[in-house]
C-alpha cells in the first residue's frame, strides 16, 4: 500500500465527503480508549499499572498476528519496535499511572493537548505548517475539555499529571511517525497493528515484572475489565486509529483524542452519579466543535453556514 503524504497548508485541514466514514471509524478509538479510566478504577486490581498495560496489549497483539499471518520485515522489525514503544508500550503504561493516581476524567484531560503537540511535531518531522485554523482550534479544545473536568476540587497528584502528560507526548510522536513512515507493501492494517501491540506488550513486559513483580490473580470482574481493554479498546480501536491516520491529515486525525475525556467524563455522570453542571455542557460543545472544525478548511466550514435552503418550488 502506497504511503499517504502529507500536504502542507489550508487544504491540509480539508476532510472530502469520501474520508468521513474513515473519520468515524477512526474516533471509536478514542471513544473506547475513554473508557479505560473507569474500568481501571472500578474493576482491575489496584498497583499494577505496568502489568495491566501488558495484560491489554500483549494479547491484543498476538491475537491479530494470528489472524494476519504476517511479520515485519527489513527496517520494519525496528520501526515497529519504536512505533510500538511509543504508541503502545509507553503510552499504556503512563496512561495507568495517571489512570491509578488521578481521577478519570482529570486524567483523561491531560491527553488534550495532544493536538498541539502533534501540530508541532509533524512542522519538524513533516514539513507541514500548522494553520491559525487549526491552532485556535487546538486550543479551543484544551479550553473545551478543561471547562469539562475542572469542576470544584481536583486531586493534585504530580506524577499522574507527569505520567498523563507523558503518555500525550508518546503518543504525539508515535502519531507524526506513523505518519511518515507510512505502511510497507503487502502489510494490511491488522498485521500493521499486531506488530505495535506486540513490540509494545514484549517491551513493557520485563519492565513490568521487575518493577510489580506478577499481578495478583484477576477475578470476574477483573478478567471482565482486562477482556474488554484488550479485544476492544485496543484490538479493534487501533486497528480503526491506524486505518484512519493512513487516511487522514494527521492534524485533523489527532483532534479525535478530545473524545476520549468526554468520554470518561460522561462515564463518570452516567455509572459513577458524579454531577454536571451547565459549564460543563458548555465544555462538552466546544470539544465537540473542535473536532469537527479541524476537520474541515476555514472555507469548507463557512460554505456550511452560507449554504441557503432550496427554493421552494
Amino acid at each position: 500500500m502506497a504511503q499517504t503524504r502529507e500536504v502542507a497548508g489550508p487544504t491540509a485541514a480539508k476532510s472530502p465527503p469520501h474520508t468521513w466514514g474513515f473519520t468515524g471509524l477512526a474516533a471509536v478509538g478514542p471513544v473506547t480508549w475513554g473508557t479505560t479510566y473507569l474500568v481501571t478504577t472500578e474493576y482491575l486490581p489496584s498497583g499494577v499499572p505496568l502489568g495491566a498495560g501488558v495484560i491489554r496489549a500483549l494479547p491484543a497483539g498476538l491475537l491479530l498476528l494470528l489472524i494476519s499471518r504476517t511479520l515485519p520485515r527489513g527496517d520494519w522489525w525496528w520501526r515497529s519496535a519504536v512505533l510500538g514503544a511509543l504508541n503502545i508500550g509507553a503510552l499504556f503504561a503512563l496512561l495507568f499511572v495517571a489512570a491509578y493516581r488521578l481521577p478519570g476524567d482529570v486524567a483523561a484531560t491531560l491527553s488534550a493537548v495532544q493536538p498541539l503537540l502533534v501540530a508541532a511535531i509533524a512542522l519538524v518531522l513533516l514539513g507541514v505548517r500548522p494553520t491559525r485554523w487549526q491552532l485556535g482550534w487546538g486550543v479551543a479544545g484544551v479550553v473545551g475539555v478543561g471547562l469539562i473536568v475542572l469542576r470544584g476540587q481536583i486531586s493534585f497528584d504530580l506524577i499522574g499529571i507527569l505520567a498523563g502528560l507523558g503518555g500525550a507526548a508518546s503518543m504525539a510522536v508515535g502519531v507524526v511517525l506513523t505518519k511518515r513512515w507510512g505502511r510497507p507493501p503487502g502489510a494490511g492494517t491488522l498485521a500493521f497493528t499486531s506488530w505495535q501491540l506486540t513490540a509494545g506488550g514484549l517491551l513493557l513486559a520485563p519492565v513490568a515484572l521487575a518493577v510489580e513483580g506478577l499481578p495478583p490473580a484477576p477475578d470476574a470482574a477483573a478478567l471482565g475489565g482486562y477482556a474488554w481493554l484488550a479485544v476492544l479498546a485496543t484490538a479493534l480501536a487501533h486497528s480503526l486509529w491506524f486505518q484512519g491516520l493512513g487516511r487522514l491529515p494527521v492534524t485533523a486525525v489527532s483532534f479525535l483524542t478530545l473524545l476520549s475525556p468526554a468520554v470518561a467524563t460522561a462515564l463518570g455522570w452516567l455509572v459513577l452519579d458524579q454531577s454536571l453542571t451547565p459549564l460543563q455542557g458548555v465544555g462538552f460543545a466546544l470539544a465537540l466543535l473542535s473536532i469537527a472544525a479541524a476537520q474541515l478548511t476555514p472555507d469548507a466550514a463557512l460554505s456550511l453556514f452560507r449554504r441557503s435552503p432550496a427554493a421552494p418550488r
